[in-house]
């Protein structure tokens, strides 16, 4: 059979080589694949109530046999002492006690919020690329005098809780620049200054909750101050 023969026939085995038309924006090697999307009702709504109801369950089980922490009855005339805020502002309450009011109550807390409505528009969270990426010298100086300021000021302060963590959680940012190991340099800023923010509020508010006694003193957690 002539070359001719090979050419003309219609068999894919007998003529190997064809000619492939490519649109300009598409490349060859990529494969598109539709998306399943799932719907909101029921897939997502039927999952939130059957844990709502196993949480409303196991709240009811621990009512039946155990009973609430529940101190005297009030009296309007005595102040507790200490006189704790709600759980989740304890965190705030114990900045009180290394900073003036207006820094612990209005200043850093309004800091905290910008920062954390200006993380999901910055440019580095929408490329999502570990913070080293590239060996940045400016981006190193930045990086370390960041921490280090900030270790700085609150240790003048006094405010070892949040001066301590600062410390690791940078040097740990740091470190991580050399690639070893590899999970701690896929890390990306946001996810740095995320783990900073949780990490210092679990703390602030461990130390208020247990470990703050009468005028808001140290105490261990199983100290019996209440007997005087």
């Amino acid at each position: 059979m002539s070359n001719i023969d090979l050419i003309e026939s219609n068999d894919p085995l007998a003529n190997p080589w064809r000619v492939a038309l490519v649109r300009p924006d598409q490349r060859p090697e990529v494969r598109e694949s539709d998306e399943k999307y799932v719907m909101t009702f029921p897939h997502l709504i039927v999952r939130e109530i059957i844990l709502f109801q196993l949480v409303v369950i196991g709240l009811s089980v621990a009512a039946i046999f155990f009973d609430a922490p529940l101190e005297s009855i009030a009296n309007p005339v005595e102040t507790p002492n200490p006189a704790k805020a709600p759980w989740y502002f304890l965190g705030l309450q114990e900045l009180l006690h290394y900073f003036p009011p207006v820094v612990a109550g209005v200043l850093l807390p309004a800091l905290v919020v910008i920062g954390l409505l200006v993380i999901p528009y910055a440019r580095i969270n929408l490329e999502a690329e570990p913070l080293w990426t590239t060996h940045s010298r400016r981006k190193l100086v930045a990086i370390a005098a960041v921490v280090v300021l900030l270790t700085i000021l609150f240790g003048v302060f006094g405010c070892w809780p949040v001066a301590i963590p600062t410390a690791i959680i940078g040097g740990a940012a740091l470190a991580a620049r050399r690639g070893r190991p590899r999970w701690l340099w896929e890390v990306t800023l946001p996810e740095w200054i995320m783990t900073w923010f949780v990490v210092i509020a679990l703390i602030l508010t461990v130390i208020g909750t247990f470990f703050r006694g009468p005028g808001w003193s140290w105490v261990w957690p199983w100290t019996d101050f209440t007997r005087g």
